[in-house]
C-alpha cells in the first residue's frame, strides 16, 4: 500500500471550527471505527454517520458535512449512485471514497474521481486488518484534514465576496455562482479559470531551463494525481514520441495497473507498470508499481527499469524521492519533471538533485493543486523552472521537449 505522508498537521487553522465529517458504511464495525477514529481528532467532528448511500444523501443539506468518507459497496443505494446525488446538493463537497483493494473496487474509485470524488483510500480486506492498521488510519485522517481544509480556504474569499457585497464595500459585480453538474470533476478545487503562471511564480525563485534537449520525462503526484496525470498526458501525447515517461504516484497495488492503462488511454501511447530489468523505450510510460519504489539504471548501451523493495522514503512506497535521484544520475542535464499535486514533501529533495544536474522541473501552481503539499515542497526549494496552472503544464511540457522552453 503507498502510504500517506507523514507532514505538519493538517486542517483548519488552529483556532477555527473543526472539520465537519460524514461517514457512510454499511458495515456497523468499521462505520463505528471510522467514526471514534475520526471524532478522537481536535480538528474533526463527525457530524453524521449511515449505513447506506440514500440516507446520506437525504441527511447531506441538514448535517452539512465538509467531507463524507463514502464506502462503494453498500445496500439500497451504493456509494457510485449516491456520489452525483451528494454534489448536485452540496456542490463544494469533499467526498472521500473507501474500499478494498479489488481491481473492481478499484476501477470503480478511480471512476470515482472523475465524477467529481476528491480522493479514495483504500480499506485493507478485513475488519480485523482494519482494526489494527496504523497505516490505514493515518492515511484516513491525513486526507480528510488537508482535502477538508482546502475546500474550507475555497470557500472564504466567495464568503467575503458575499458578504462585502451585501455590506455595500465593493462596486464590481459579483458573478453568482452556479450548480455544478454531476459530471464536473472537482471544479470546487480546480475551478472554471485557471490563473496564469505569473500569478504564482513572483512568490518563489525559479531558474531557466536547461539548454540540453529532454531524453525523459519523469513526473511524480499523490492526492489529486490520478485525474491531474490524465489531464497533463491527453495534452503532451504525441510529444513523448522520442522520450521514456518515468512515474511515481502514490498508489496502492492493483490500483497503479489500472491508472497505467488510464494514462495510455489518455496519451494514446503504450502504458504499463514497470517491470524490474525492463528497458526504457521512447514514447512508452512506466508507472511505479504499487508497494514498491522504482529507479532506474544504465546498463551498457540501455536504460533499465530497478524495482526495489526497501523501506517507505517519506513515509511513501512507492515514493518520488528515489525514481528522481536515479533520473538525475542517469539523465544529467537532459531531465525533465514534473512535480503534480500531492499530500507531503515527496519530491522536493529529488527536485534538488535534479536541478544540482542541470536538469529542468515544472511544478504545479496551488490554485489548481487538490492538495498543494508536494508541488509547494518542489517551489519552496527554488530550484524549479516555473510554477503552472494543470491546465498550462502539458502544453508547456510538450514545448520543452521539442527542444522550446518559452
Amino acid at each position: 500500500m503507498a502510504l500517506a505522508q507523514r507532514s505538519a498537521p493538517v486542517g483548519a487553522n488552529p483556532g477555527s471550527d473543526p472539520i465537519k465529517v460524514m461517514v457512510v458504511d454499511d458495515a456497523v464495525v468499521i462505520r463505528g471505527l471510522l467514526t471514534r477514529w475520526l471524532g478522537d481528532d481536535k480538528g474533526l467532528k463527525v457530524v453524521g454517520s449511515h449505513r447506506n448511500g440514500k440516507l446520506a444523501v437525504d441527511d447531506i443539506e441538514k448535517s452539512n458535512p465538509d467531507v463524507v468518507v463514502l464506502d462503494i459497496e453498500m445496500p439500497e443505494m451504493d456509494g457510485m449512485t449516491a456520489l452525483p446525488l451528494m454534489l448536485a446538493k452540496k456542490r463544494d463537497l469533499v467526498v472521500i471514497m473507501a474500499s478494498t483493494l479489488t481491481r473492481r473496487n478499484a476501477e470503480i474509485s478511480l471512476k470515482a474521481l472523475s465524477l467529481g470524488a476528491a480522493d479514495y483510500v483504500p480499506k485493507p480486506e478485513s475488519n480485523s486488518e482494519v482494526t489494527t492498521s496504523v497505516d490505514f488510519r493515518r492515511e484516513l485522517i491525513d486526507k480528510v484534514k488537508a482535502l477538508g481544509a482546502r475546500a474550507i480556504r475555497m470557500r472564504g474569499p466567495a464568503r467575503t465576496m458575499r458578504a462585502e457585497t451585501r455590506a455595500g464595500k465593493t462596486t464590481q459585480p459579483v458573478r453568482p455562482v452556479s450548480a455544478r453538474p454531476a459530471t464536473d470533476t472537482r471544479a470546487s478545487f480546480r475551478g472554471a479559470a485557471q490563473p496564469a503562471a505569473a500569478a504564482a511564480a513572483p512568490k518563489f525563485k525559479t531558474r531557466p531551463y536547461s539548454s540540453a534537449r529532454p531524453r525523459i520525462l519523469t513526473i511524480g503526484s499523490s492526492t489529486g494525481g490520478p485525474q491531474a496525470l490524465q489531464e497533463m498526458m491527453k495534452e503532451v501525447g504525441t510529444a513523448i514520441n522520442d522520450v521514456p515517461v518515468v512515474i511515481t504516484q502514490h498508489m496502492p497495488p492493483t490500483f497503479t495497473s489500472i491508472l497505467a492503462e488510464h494514462l495510455g488511454k489518455a496519451a494514446l501511447r503504450p502504458s504499463k507498470e514497470g517491470e524490474d530489468g525492463e528497458t526504457l523505450k521512447p514514447g512508452n510510460i512506466y508507472v511505479a508499481p504499487g508497494g514498491k519504489h522504482m529507479i532506474i539504471e544504465k546498463d551498457g548501451g540501455a536504460v533499465k527499469i530497478r524495482l526495489t523493495d526497501g523501506p517507505p522514503v517519506n513515509f511513501c512506497k512507492p515514493a518520488v524521492d528515489p525514481l528522481f535521484d536515479s533520473v538525475a544520475k542517469v539523465y544529467g542535464s537532459a531531465s525533465l519533471a514534473v512535480v503534480l499535486t500531492g499530500m507531503g514533501h515527496d519530491g522536493a529533495d529529488g527536485v534538488k538533485t535534479i536541478a544540482s544536474g542541470g536538469g529542468s522541473i515544472i511544478t504545479q501552481d496551488e490554485a489548481t493543486s487538490v492538495v498543494w503539499g508536494m508541488p509547494g515542497a518542489a517551489a519552496a526549494t527554488g530550484m524549479c523552472c516555473e510554477i503552472l496552472p494543470l491546465n498550462q503544464i502539458g502544453p508547456k511540457v510538450s514545448r520543452v521537449l521539442k527542444g522550446n522552453t518559452r
